[in-house]
Parts: structure tokens; sequence; C-alpha cells
């Protein structure tokens, strides 16, 4: 939430209103006016309407008489864009009855009309003039106001609460004082064309026709810059309630001129709505302050507004408060993290115990012990890449199995990854079955059998094919049939 305040210096009145803003809403606090003549000097008169209403270190805005402004616009070269701020000073120089030294000003560019240059607004005032009004705030309030608002340029804020404003593609509006008046034009919203009139509603209706020929001149210089007719117009100012002056204005000028709508303000009295078009030019410098805030400020250069440590040790508490806020989260979130990682943990190791148990056979909460004992799992189940017998020992358990008085001869000896195909020749059959059946009893022999057997061509003896696994028995576990531990495949070998 923020509160701005927006003085407005008229003709004839001091008007101020205080308002408070949050995330899209706007709220009139208070509003107040003094007659310029309830003081002696100008100051004191501000001190009285916006004294009261201000708070150290709180935002200020005030406006600056349009007559003590100029206003031109000038068309700059498209190809000089970029070195806009270097060329601008030297084209608003050329338009100036004095040294642009010994001014400040603020500029916009405009929607472009034509590819060749780049229209663009701006607003010069002396140097002397800005600080002097810098120092009537401060000397009456204490503050010093952040913006300098140009005359009637002051008015362009009041889209931020009125949509029929922002939302006509040309709006005129009118601000009527006792002793001046100003015309504003805007397009969507953003200010393109002002001028500031000698004239008021002081001495109508006598003066009345005067004051309809200087607008209608004003409206025509608009006409001649190549400005569109305005769609709609409001009254605004003071004047706004003089009766039948927005009549008489709307037959004079042939414009379709409307009383300001209801603006959108949240939370504010309905008596305070009802005096908006009377404080439309403080209203709007209040609303400048804001992030929607619009127009042009004269506090450029030597002039911009900075904060000073003053308005840092106003807000010591607050900003005391704020970081004992940051400092409790952060060990609040610290510890609620930690927390939560020990809780994590000891949910994991939970379920470290139970499959260990499970898979390993022992349960360990330990992630290294369960390392451990997960490598020797894996270590105790590989298999022995060296072979439990080669071709060597199988022909060595033949020669062994085959009776001395027994004729035996090995055509073929094949030894394929464990699996042994032996192609022999025997007297008889019965042979080569006794055979086989010695060679059953060898520990590392799985699966002996004789596959096929067919007698040899020309002679009484008969040929065989005997086929056996070499894979020894896990340690501890007797081959199924042998009743007592049998030979080792060779020298040594299991």
């Amino acid at each position: 939430m923020a509160k701005y305040l927006g003085i407005d210096v008229g003709s004839s009145h001091v008007r101020v209103v205080l308002l408070r803003t949050s995330y899209r809403r706007i709220t009139i606090e208070a509003m107040t006016e003094y007659d310029r003549r309830a003081a002696p000097t100008l100051d004191e008169v501000v001190r009285m309407a916006a004294s009261p209403l201000v708070s150290p270190g709180e935002s200020v805005s005030v406006n600056l008489e349009g007559e003590k402004t100029f206003i031109r616009r000038i068309d700059v070269p498209a190809a000089a864009q970029k070195q806009l701020t270097e060329v601008l000073p030297y084209e608003l120089e050329a338009e100036l009855p004095f040294e642009l030294s010994e001014a400040v000003y603020d500029y916009a560019i405009l929607k472009r009309v034509t590819d060749d240059a780049v229209p663009v607004f701006a607003v010069v005032a002396r140097t002397e003039d800005v600080r002097a009004r810098i120092a009537l705030v401060k000397d009456a309030i204490g503050e010093e106001p952040e913006r300098v608002s140009p005359g009637g340029l002051a008015l362009a804020s009041l889209a931020a609460i009125v949509p029929e404003i922002a939302g006509q593609q040309t709006v005129a509006l009118f601000d009527l004082e006792p002793g001046r008046s100003e015309l504003v034009i805007l397009e969507r919203g953003e200010p393109v064309f002002a001028r500031t009139l000698s004239r008021g509603t002081e001495g109508l209706p006598q003066s009345a026709p005067l004051l309809i020929r200087e607008f209608r001149q004003s409206l025509a210089a608009w006409r001649m810059s190549g400005g569109a007719r305005p769609e709609a117009a409001f009254l605004v100012g003071p004047g706004a309630s003089t009766p039948n002056a927005r009549e008489f204005l709307q037959e004079e000028l042939d414009l379709p001129i409307a009383p300001l709508p209801a603006p959108r303000l949240d939370e504010t009295k309905a008596e305070d709505i009802a005096q908006v078009p009377r404080f439309a030019k403080a209203v709007s410098l209040a609303l400048a302050l804001g992030a929607r805030g619009r127009g042009y400020n004269l506090r450029r250069g030597a002039l911009t507004y900075e904060r000073g440590y003053g308005f840092l040790r106003e807000r010591v508490p607050l900003l005391a408060g704020l970081f004992v806020v940051v400092i409790v989260s952060f060990f609040f979130s610290t510890w609620a993290e930690l927390h939560a990682l020990a809780q994590e943990k000891a949910t994991l190791e939970a379920a470290l115990t139970t499959v260990t148990g499970e898979v390993l056979g022992e349960a360990t909460s330990d992630p290294q012990r369960a390392t451990d004992l997960l490598d020797r799992t894996a270590t105790g189940a590989d298999e022995d890449p060296l072979p439990h017998a080669d071709a060597f020992d199988v022909m060595v358990q033949i020669a062994q199995a085959v009776p001395e008085t027994m004729t035996h001869d090995i055509e073929e000896l094949d030894v394929q990854r464990g699996h042994v195909t032996v192609h022999g020749i025997v007297p008889t059959i019965p042979d080569a079955q006794q055979i086989a059946t010695q060679l059953k009893s060898v520990r590392c022999f799985q699966d002996v059998k004789i596959t096929r057997t067919n007698q040899v061509v020309g002679e009484e003896r008969q040929k065989y094919v005997m086929e056996l696994d070499v894979k020894c028995p896990v340690e501890g576990k007797e081959k199924p049939g042998a009743g007592a531990p049998a030979a080792s495949a060779s020298g040594g070998k299991p």
C-alpha cells in the first residue's frame, strides 16, 4: 500500500488530494481546498492545505503553471531517432527564446504519421521556475515533491480512473478556473497538445466571447498541426460547476462536451467522488506518482529527485520488522528441510534393513556394510573361468576306465565348453557300456551315456559314440548315485 499527495496550485485556490493505492485499488482518503487569499503568502496557504495530510517520506507531486512552460512539437528525421537524446537539445534550442542550459525539459515520442520523420512532443520550463516551485513545497510541508507537472498536461493521469478518456481516439479536456483556462488534447490517454489561456470564468458572462475565441484559436492550432477533431470532450476544474457553462461551450465550439464520467474508485465517499471534477488536477497529480501515472515531469537534469536518508530513517521500524520476518522465515525453512531429510533418512534405513535381511541374509542399515555383503554375494556367484577339466584330463580318465585286457581305440575326441564327445572302437558293445559305467564314477563327469553304436565295416569290432558333461558338483554335495567320493579328473583337479 502507498499514499500519494497531489498539490494543485491554482490561480485562485490551492487544492490537495491524498490517495491510497494498493493492487488495482485506488481510494481517495482526503480532499481539501484553500483560497489563496487565506494567508499573506502562497507557501502559508500550501502549508495550511497540505500539512495536515502529509506524512514524513510520503510521495508528493505539484504542478507548475502553464504560462511558465513552453510546449513544442518537433519532427526529427527518422535517421536521427537513435541519437534523439543528442539531437533534441539542438532542435529545442532553436525554438526557445532563452538558452537551453537555463532550462529543463521532458519529452515523448508520438505515433509516427510518415516514415520520414519522428514526431516528438516536448515541454520546457526555466530551471529557476521549477526550482522555485520545489522550494515552495519543501518550505511549506518539509518534503520535496517527486514530480513537477507542467500546466494542463498534469491532467493526463486521469485516464487511470476514467476509462472513457483512454478509450477514445481523441479527447479534449477543458479545465476552467477563475483566472485561467487550459485545453489538453489526449490520444488514447496520452497527451499530445496543451495550451494555457489567460482567461477564466471571472468576468462571465461578459467575457464569454473572448474566452470562446481563445478556445477556438487553440482548437484551430491543434487541427492545423494535423490533429483530428476530438471525438469527445469533458469539462473539469472549479468552473465545471458554473451554470450552463458546459452547454454554452458545446454550442459555441460545436463539440460533444460532457461532464467528467464517474471515476473508478474503491472505498471512497460519495461526496468525494462528486468533487473529483473540481479537484481533477490534484487527483491526476497524485495518480502520476503511481505505476499507472502518465504525463510529464520537469524534475530532470540537475533537479532530478533523489530520496535522502531521512526517507530510510522514517522507515527503519518497517525495515527492521521485515528483516526479522526474513530471518525467522529462513531459519524455519532450514529447520523444516532438515526435519524432512531426517525423516527420509530413517525411512530409507528401515527399507535397507528389510531388503538386506531378505536378500543378503543379514539385516543392516549401514550402506557400507550392505555394499560389502552385496560384493561378497556377487563374487561368490561368479563361476571360475578356468575349465574343470581339459581334453588331456578326459583322455586320462578314459584310459583308466579301459581294462588292460581290452583293445580300445579312439577315433575322435571333441571337448567343447564342458561337453565331451568320444568316437571309439571296442570289441563288443558290452565293453563300451563297461567303459561308460566306469566313467560315471568320476566326480566331475556328468550325464555319461552311449548315444550310438554300429559295427566296423569288414570287422567284428563295434563303433560307439559316447557323450558326457564335465562339471564338478557344488562343494559338500555328493554326485547323485555315488556312494563314496570319486577320483579327481586329473592330478589334483576336483
